[in-house]
């Protein structure tokens, strides 16, 4: 039976192991260079703190057996600026990368940055029990608008968005790949 439920500091190493499956490419870019430790280190250092784009306060995480193996960090796009700053700030020091991303979102909506489902739990139908989770909690509980973008190269991820009542509202492109911009508004 699986728990879905807000993540905690120490959850950071394990979130991070699983969020990279779903941000690999974007995080190779962000530091220059493809080494999966070193990106992995990356994120855990971010979720490990508050007020920043991937913050254990901003994430929940899917437990099985008291095992983590689903993650879902989103945040509000009004706050974009402000939680993307810590990040694009360890870049530059321990990086030496100076970025310049795209704005994946904006006032208006709730962002969700990531949904990601370790290897061993893919196509179970988690991916779909986080969307359901975070569209009662967001747009029928607090008639909030639900924000989220989809890899182009992906079509089966839009399909299920689509399922779900996401309808695309424009295009972005983030790190040089083309994604749709899907929105689920509150009725």
């Amino acid at each position: 039976m699986e728990n879905i439920r807000q993540a905690t500091q120490e959850d950071s190493k394990q979130i991070a192991e699983i969020m990279i499956l779903a941000i690999d490419e974007i995080i190779y870019s962000f530091i220059g260079e493809e080494d999966l430790e070193k990106s992995i280190s990356f994120l855990e250092q971010l979720i490990k703190q508050k007020n920043n784009q991937y913050s254990y306060t901003n994430t929940i995480v899917v437990e099985i057996d008291n095992k983590i193996v689903g993650t879902s960090t989103y945040y509000d796009g009004d706050d974009l600026y402000k939680l993307r700053l810590p990040v694009l700030q360890l870049l530059e020091s321990k990086y030496n990368r100076k970025i310049n991303p795209e704005d994946e979102t904006g006032k208006g909506e709730i962002y969700i940055d990531t949904i990601a489902i370790s290897q061993d739990y893919q196509g179970k139908g988690l991916g779909s029990k986080i969307l359901d989770y975070l569209i009662e909690e967001i747009v029928h509980k607090e008639k909030k608008t639900l924000g989220l973008l989809v890899d182009l190269r992906k079509p089966s991820a839009k399909k299920l968005y689509e399922r779900k009542g996401f309808t695309v509202v424009g295009k972005k492109s983030l790190t040089d790949i083309e994604h749709e911009h899907m929105q689920k508004i509150p009725k």
